[in-house]
């Protein structure tokens, strides 16, 4: 017996299959996906820096500062990331 899930996937597999890719498009999608990761590292490794400094230095105000900025930032390279991925999914092969 399926479950809700189940039978709700099948009906939307049926209505919008989803698109076959290509291998040029698996590989531009992976090497969006390790080049983006590399600039997330590289932004985090900085930024934990800064808020290693300041957290040292008892200034709060400016260790929530950096922290929250590395959340924009992550974020905001997350969504480059994935806006980058939809534009090679929806290019044809």
């Amino acid at each position: 017996m399926k479950t809700a899930y189940e039978l709700a996937m099948e009906r939307l597999s049926k209505s919008a299959p989803s698109p076959r890719l290509t291998g040029g498009q698996k590989k531009q999608l992976a090497d969006l996906d390790s080049k983006f990761a590399a600039k997330i590292a590289e932004r985090e490794i900085a930024l934990t820096e800064e808020i290693t400094k300041a957290a040292a230095g008892g200034d709060f105000e400016k260790t929530q500062q950096w922290q929250q900025q590395l959340v924009n930032e992550r974020k905001s390279l997350q969504a480059e990331r994935e806006t980058k991925k939809e534009q090679v999914r929806q290019a044809k092969a």
